[in-house]
């Protein structure tokens, strides 16, 4: 085998065009090893195979910075970079993250799993390349779902005016992680089918050198036109047409399906763990605003099924104009549903709260400065979302609760989320945004609280001594440890849902006063600055004793949730023995 034998692109570099063919199928043979085991983005990284064979043929790696645009597509680099093993060897699954990471490899020039970066950063690197009077070429590869991205297009408008080497590689496959969308990609579409021959050429208009290459599974011919903008003096635009997902059938016929998955079966691209069980709240909502509201518009950042929006259903209601997919635009879909709902429509916007990022500008001045009454949908915040430092969203409540006229909702029950958009996206009085739980625990009960009245806390287990502050999907963990207390402790403590984390209930707080000793609160979420900090604050001219809980101020990855939370205090051991301490029981 010839991948065997590649400890690093050198290795590469001295194969003949025959072993690089091969050495593609083997790369692509582990890949599909790797990915059927322990699951991953399939479809980006399955489509971008030959593409890296090549780039790392022609290109000298490190002294020459690829870099890779989301890097959901850098599995083959890693194989080619030294870390092999992570895909053939099933005890080294563990060594290596999915995505580029500067800890892993100097291969790897920097840490992101966010979209349409790559460019940006490689102008950042050109530009420092030029004042440190070295001549090495940079490379941005990007995939032609970034491209609605609005960095993208900043930094290929600066890019158009730039002079030294830049290579930007779109890897063109017409797919995002479902359907692209936008008027970019009709004139992506123009240029393939006419073989990058189009005169209404969006790069060129842009003042970029421009080439296409059709066949981007063509080893030789990515070879070829790769060495033809080697050491290039001025920025080029290299148009490569792939297929998402390209060698494994099923995954080729349903790019969407296929973007990532666990582990699978390779004969018939079964699970492994059998059929998923998706969790419907969010989509019954959504429709069930749909039953109730002729105007409501619901907004998605490329990301549809975060909502539960797929396949016939969703081209229905994009095609009745209810259902808006922007692309990977966040930005524009904020503003757009400040837009809708000043108009007087009902208007929410959902996305994973590691995206919403982005938006903080548009969150700021185009929603709450102008008070729009739209409904945000925070979807995987905190711990309990997703776990890789990449895809970070463990200062939402940061992010949320701070900026005037916003109401940040954090329900802990799926009643109390059904109840709490019914308020959102009935409400003409401000804007919303709710901190949805990644897991919808149920409490059986029908929801009745008057979510008008801002920043009123619940009771949910009333006592004496202690309080335990719980944000969203910590209240049933507490509620856990209040029985413990009742158990280990012979007291009965105080548990309450704060409900709002963009206030504090200043009544309740005061009545605490009367017979408790001690506050606790407990997020999953960033401690630093967040509702915690808020409650201390309240209390700190006063004798009431707060112990604040929350996440240590840190890119966490790969992590276990309750191990985390354990480590960070957050156990009915360490806070039973928290009680006990200050209360001297």
């Amino acid at each position: 085998m010839i991948l065997e034998k590649i400890s690093g692109p050198s290795d590469v570099s001295e194969l003949n065009l025959g072993e690089l063919e091969l050495l593609a199928e083997e790369v692509r043979e582990a890949l599909i090893y790797r990915l059927s085991e322990s699951g991953g983005h399939v479809g980006s990284n399955l489509g971008v195979v030959e593409l890296t064979v090549a780039l790392h043929y022609v290109f000298d790696s490190p002294k020459d910075k690829l870099i890779w645009d989301v890097s959901h597509q850098c599995y083959a680099h890693k194989m080619l970079t030294g870390r092999r093993q992570a895909y053939t060897d099933k005890a080294h699954f563990g060594d290596v993250t999915g995505f580029t990471n500067i800890e892993e490899s100097e291969h790897d020039h920097f840490t992101v799993g966010h979209t349409a970066t790559s460019i940006s950063l490689a102008l950042g690197m050109a530009k420092a390349r030029d004042i440190s009077g070295k001549k090495e070429n940079i490379i941005a590869i990007i995939g032609d779902g970034a491209m609605s991205g609005g960095e993208a297009y900043e930094a290929l408008n600066y890019a158009g005016e730039y002079d030294k080497n830049l290579i930007i590689i779109l890897n063109d496959n017409n797919q995002s992680i479902g359907e692209n969308h936008g008027g970019l990609y009709a004139k992506l579409t123009e240029l393939r089918n006419t073989a990058g021959q189009s005169l209404d050429n969006v790069f060129r208009g842009l003042n970029l050198d421009y080439m296409y290459l059709d066949e981007g599974h063509n080893v030789e011919k990515l070879v070829d036109t790769l060495k033809k903008v080697k050491d290039i003096d001025h920025p080029v635009v290299l148009h490569v047409h792939t297929t998402k997902g390209k060698g494994l059938p099923y995954s080729e016929a349903n790019k969407e399906d296929w973007h990532s998955s666990g582990p699978f079966n390779v004969k018939d691209g079964s699970s492994k763990n059998g059929i998923p069980n998706y969790d419907m709240t969010i989509h019954d909502s959504i429709i069930d605003l749909y039953n109730r509201d002729s105007t409501a518009v619901v907004i998605s950042a490329a990301t549809p099924r975060a909502m539960g929006f797929v396949g016939d259903e969703r081209a229905d209601y994009i095609e009745k104009g209810r259902f808006v997919d922007v692309g990977i635009a966040e930005e524009n879909a904020m503003a757009m549903a400040s837009g809708m709902a000043k108009y007087g429509i009902t208007a929410v916007f959902g996305a994973y709260g590691t995206f919403l990022q982005r938006t903080y500008d548009q969150l700021i001045h185009d929603l709450c400065l102008n008070n729009s009454p739209a409904t945000i949908l925070v979807l995987m915040p905190g711990a309990y979302g997703m776990k890789s430092n990449t895809h970070f969203s463990m200062c939402d409540i940061q992010m949320f609760s701070h900026v005037p006229n916003l109401v940040y909702l954090s329900p802990a029950y799926k009643e109390e989320y059904q109840a709490s958009f019914k308020y959102a996206t009935m409400q003409k009085e401000h804007p919303v945004a709710i901190r949805v739980p990644n897991r919808f625990y149920e409490c059986g009960y029908k929801d009745n609280t008057d979510y008008s009245l801002i920043n009123k806390a619940k009771i949910m287990r009333e006592g004496s001594g202690a309080a335990i502050i719980a944000v969203g999907a910590l209240i049933p963990k507490a509620l856990e440890m209040a029985d413990e207390c009742v158990e280990k402790l012979g007291i009965d403590i105080t548990v309450i849902n704060p409900v709002f984390l963009s206030g504090i209930d200043v009544e309740l707080l005061e009545k605490l006063k009367e017979n408790h000793d001690l506050v606790i609160t407990m997020e999953d979420g960033i401690l630093d600055g967040g509702y915690g900090t808020a409650i201390a604050g309240y209390y700190g001219d006063s004798a009431m004793k707060v112990i604040t809980l929350g996440i240590t101020k840190e890119f966490h990855s790969n992590f276990n949730t309750e191990e985390l939370l354990n480590a960070c205090g957050i156990s009915t051991e360490k806070v039973l023995e928290i009680i006990k301490g200050n209360l001297k029981l």
